[in-house]
């Protein structure tokens, strides 16, 4: 037996890829029918869902065994730029140019495919985060309210994450939180999450009165939506530097 199957079940597990040690989570799932695999969208770590018969050895060597497949994967992730004028991010779908102007006021203000704000230049990364959390704050609590609506719920708190594994998250409490890198997102894709967890106000799972409801308060194809975050959902995880 390899040496990396035989290690202390209380020791964190990983796989080496290249010169990093990544984490892995395995998920025993009832409902599994096959082992899948997938890095988290920041690169943090490997995530593996299995069979709840399968050892999380097995899962293990699945990893181990498709470490140039990780490697590309993490090659693939965004890189930080370093945020200045000519800077571009990314604005419910779109292409935002950040223009730099000491004479501008600080505060952000999205003119024709451009973000202008002023202020010191060595602040500009944590004031364009706090820009667009806020903005992700006001445009999520507008669509949590709307969808409350539709499927005859009280609205909830609204609650920011920066999960690594959920979009969005809705508690046995009725608490909703979602990750606020939707913002970066298109509108329809943002508020398909928002819908989604809303319909779990009103069925706690997955099932068909489930879809039913998320179908019939939702404007858009989720399947779509669903195929966009699968495809480039990553890239929301650009860091801020």
């Amino acid at each position: 037996m390899l040496d990396w199957l035989r290690r202390d079940p209380r020791e964190e597990l990983v796989v080496e890829v290249g010169d990093r040690a990544l984490p892995v989570v395995v998920r025993h799932l009832d409902r599994a029918r096959r082992m899948t695999m997938r890095l988290a969208p920041d690169g943090s770590e490997v995530r593996i869902s299995v069979p709840r018969w399968t050892r999380t050895a097995e899962a293990v060597a699945f990893a181990q065994s498709r470490r140039d497949w990780l490697a590309k994967q993490l090659a693939a992730l965004p890189a930080a730029a370093p945020m200045a004028d000519g800077t571009t991010i990314t604005f419910r779908g779109d292409a935002l140019a950040v223009v730099h102007d000491i004479t501008a006021p600080r505060r952000p203000v999205v003119d024709d495919g451009e973000l202008r704000l002023g202020g010191p230049a060595d602040s500009l990364a944590p004031r364009v985060l706090r820009w667009l959390q806020t903005e992700a704050k006001d445009l999520l609590a507008a669509d949590l309210a709307e969808y409350c609506e539709r499927a005859a719920q009280p609205c909830p708190a609204l609650g920011l994450s920066s999960a690594r594994r959920r979009w969005g998250s809705c508690a046995h409490d009725g608490t909703i939180r979602i990750n606020w890198r939707l913002i970066m997102a298109p509108d329809p894709v943002r508020r398909s999450v928002v819908a989604h967890e809303v319909a779990h106000l009103v069925h706690f799972d997955h099932s068909p009165a489930f879809h039913h409801v998320l179908k019939t308060i939702f404007e858009g194809s989720i399947h779509e939506a669903n195929r966009w975050l699968k495809a480039h959902g990553r890239s929301l995880y650009v860091p801020f530097g």
